[in-house]
């Protein structure tokens, strides 16, 4: 490769890319795809919870592109929402593929209604550009969606699914780097100028409602023993990282009041913030507009 043209590494590369021509034949080529003895639905909705975690936040990072403080904030939000895209090709795919109705990746990511979605609150919450949103925002959030999702992925590399512990096993790497790139911009922010300091506690303040939710668990995650895992025991492994990265950024941890469900009712039950139908209206738009195309 002579590299004269800058776009060459795009497209003739030895390493594979789940997003840009992934280089997979299909989604789940050379993994073992067998079943375990569970109860099929709740194995297709668990899939989906995490697939739409993925996806939804792969959305809400995506639209910092080209409107990040810097050009190497571009480039990194750029991949992380790509990796996140990624984990979630992989479990869409395989919550069709048990689910047995004939449903692909796109089906399910751009067919569905906004009570079908299962992500929770968190992934889909506006503090983006387009909505006056704030940087400091969207690290604070990063940071708690990635501690929470290595503590959920590391257990599930002994998930009795194949699938899903060769997702996470994945996975797992990519999100230690998005941690990381987080905590460091939070720490950065907190211990900075006056005017960083407080918005990074504001973005801290945003988010904090939605942590509730992330370990709660969902009677579908409580089924699927062996398979799943059980969300409330996660939570003081995410505490303990938040609070070793708020310490170090000077900033206080923010009380703990929940968001407001309805009827006890959130995300992983299909029921979102008013904020939810726009992102899909955007993320569906075209893919509706054009049923059946093809690029």
């Amino acid at each position: 490769m002579s590299f004269d043209n800058a776009y060459e590494s795009l497209i003739d590369h030895e390493d594979t890319h789940w997003a840009f021509g992934t280089g997979f034949s299909e989604a789940l080529a050379g993994v073992d795809r067998e079943v375990p003895d569970v109860d099929r639905a709740d194995l297709a909705a668990y899939c989906l919870m995490l697939g739409d975690d993925a996806l939804i936040l792969s959305h809400r990072l995506a639209e910092w592109c080209s409107r990040a403080p810097e050009l190497e904030e571009d480039v990194a939000l750029a991949n992380i929402a790509l990796d996140l895209l990624g984990q979630s090709r992989l479990l869409l795919t395989r919550a069709g593929e048990v689910e047995g109705e004939g449903r692909d990746e796109d089906a399910l990511a751009f067919l569905r209604d906004e009570r079908d979605f299962r992500n929770v609150h968190l992934a889909e919450i506006e503090c983006g550009p387009f909505a006056g949103g704030d940087f400091a925002t969207t690290n604070a959030r990063l940071l708690v969606f990635s501690a929470w999702k290595i503590a959920q992925y590391s257990r599930l590399r002994s998930s009795a699914d194949p699938v899903l512990a060769a997702v996470a096993a994945k996975g797992l790497k990519e999100l230690a780097y998005h941690r990381d790139h987080a905590a460091q911009w939070v720490v950065r922010l907190g211990d900075g100028t006056d005017e960083s300091h407080r918005r990074m506690r504001a973005g801290l303040e945003r988010v904090w409602p939605f942590l509730d939710e992330l370990f709660t668990p969902h009677p579908v995650e409580l089924r699927l023993a062996g398979v799943a895992v059980d969300p409330a025991e996660l939570r003081s492994e995410v505490d303990g990282v938040l609070d070793a990265v708020l310490s170090a950024a000077g900033l206080e941890r923010p009380v703990d009041v929940p968001a407001a469900r309805v009827n006890g009712l959130a995300g992983r039950d299909g029921v979102h913030t008013e904020a939810f139908g726009y992102l899909l209206a955007e993320m569906q738009h075209l893919h509706r507009s054009l049923p059946g195309a093809k690029w």
